[in-house]
């Protein structure tokens, strides 16, 4: 797999996050993910497996209204030859309850694989970038 290759396909994952965030729809969220992915997002703690990226995207409902996701400065390293690295930044754009928004950097790392003919994210940890290290 190449990079140009990688590159296309995360932008198609980027492009289904997107549809999934204009109405906030926790199904087509949890379509994207691997049944046993793993996933670091902006709540406390781990989600793990379907159930708990479902939890998790659900968990924004009436807070999250929609929104967009732009992934920048992207590198890319080959895991397998159904399988890559993507590691980056994400430009959130946050359209909440009350006509309020928001807007949030995030470094975002990505695994994504082939899975049944289909391209998954098999991890998924976003955060934010610290001003200082953490010692």
């Amino acid at each position: 797999m190449s990079e140009w290759v990688a590159a296309e396909v995360l932008s198609e994952v980027e492009a289904a996050w997107n549809a999934a965030a204009r109405d906030w729809n926790v199904q087509a969220f949890g379509a994207l993910y691997a049944p046993d992915a793993l996933f670091f997002g902006g709540r406390k703690g781990q989600s793990v497996g379907e159930a708990g990226i479902l939890a998790y995207f659900a968990s924004y409902l009436g807070v999250i209204e929609s929104a967009t996701l732009a992934l920048t400065d992207q590198q890319f390293i080959r895991l397998g030859s159904d399988c890559f690295l993507a590691q980056g930044y994400g430009e959130f754009t946050f359209f909440l309850a009350g006509n309020k928004t928001s807007k949030a950097r995030l470094r975002t790392t990505l695994v994504i694989a082939s899975i049944d003919g289909a391209w998954r994210i098999r991890q998924h940890h976003f955060s934010n970038e610290p001003e200082s290290p953490p010692i």
